[in-house]
């Protein structure tokens, strides 16, 4: 296992001192992690506690007051170590005036890229991230998302092993927050190292092998995120074809106090709002037109074609729409 340990970190922690060197904040204290090749590694914790100062000590911006920090085996110092990370910061400082394909060229000159391998590298990142129909506007005129875009495709310019991404969807709406999850999920496929972090708690249980929570400087949990997530103490059960009743409900109480258990709750299960709304968005694009009418009293909610119950109601097309 320790040839697959892309970054380890030895009681690293970073005080930071006044001017006349009285320590003002310990923003981080004794870090010991271990982050293995191929995993997507969750960086979790409140503001001020110590995410973004781990991140700058690993890229070697920052230098500890005591322990190390080791990537790829080598001290976190060595700036040679850089041509095989890529990074997205929360904020991308990117030129404003140059365009999607001018910024990637600029950043695979910084690796040393020959002109050829820029081309073909920009072009694949480009389509990669969506950015083909805007490749030729200044980034000025990018939204937010957009530029979310492009910072993680320079990010990926010099196919980096390993890939440090700070608060990747934000900006993104939901369908650009799928995208990202799933793009990160992709690099992974690759054999590519992640560390993620993130206020998006939903989109690090999505993505995340396994995740370190920091507090005040202070390493608090580390561990997979299913077993963290895990709730020893209560079992969930899933049923199908049958529908709730008051007898059923009244015989499995009997059957968990048998067992010195106790009915919390039983239901039916629901999805996510996620899921809900991609479900909606694309059914919307594959039936151009239509779009949700309140219930008559006493109707079920049903398709445009009246077969299956849907959880909105949507008019139907064209001339047959109400209103």
């Amino acid at each position: 296992m320790a040839n697959d340990v892309i970054v380890e970190t030895r009681n690293l922690t970073k005080i930071y001192r006044d001017f006349w060197g009285r320590q003002k904040k310990v923003a981080l204290r004794a870090l010991n992690l271990e982050i293995y090749r191929g995993e997507i590694f969750g960086l979790l914790g409140p503001n001020g506690s110590g995410k973004t100062t781990t991140i700058k000590l690993l890229l070697g911006l920052l230098f500890p007051n005591e322990g190390e920090a080791l990537v790829f085996g080598e001290p976190a110092t060595q700036v040679k170590k850089n041509e095989r990370i890529g990074y997205l910061p929360e904020e991308s400082y990117l030129y404003r005036f140059l365009n999607a394909e001018e910024t990637l060229d600029f950043y695979g000159r910084l690796f040393d890229l020959p002109a050829d391998q820029r081309r073909q590298r920009a072009q694949k990142l480009i389509d990669m991230v969506g950015l083909s129909q805007d490749k030729r506007r200044i980034l000025k005129e990018y939204s937010k998302g957009m530029r979310q875009r492009i910072g993680l495709a320079q990010a990926l310019i010099n196919d980096p092993d390993l890939v440090i991404l700070d608060e990747p969807t934000s900006g993104l709406d939901p369908i650009g927050t799928r995208w990202m999850k799933d793009l990160i999920l992709d690099l992974r496929k690759e054999g590519k190292t992640v560390i993620m972090c993130s206020h998006r708690l939903e989109d690090v249980q999505d993505v995340c092998d396994r995740i370190a929570i920091l507090n005040e400087g202070e390493l608090q949990e580390l561990g997979k995120v299913d077993v963290l997530l895990e709730d020893a103490n209560r079992v969930e059960m899933r049923a199908s074809g049958l529908r709730l009743n008051d007898e059923l409900r009244r015989d499995l109480d009997e059957v968990l106090q048998r067992y010195g258990g106790k009915l919390e709750f039983i239901g039916h299960p629901t999805t996510t709002l996620e899921d809900l709304f991609l479900r909606i968005v694309k059914e919307s694009k594959e039936h151009p037109g239509r779009r949700y009418l309140p219930p008559k009293e006493g109707e079920d909610k049903k398709t445009d074609d009246g077969e299956k119950p849907i959880g909105s109601p949507f008019a139907k097309e064209g001339a047959d729409a109400e209103g």
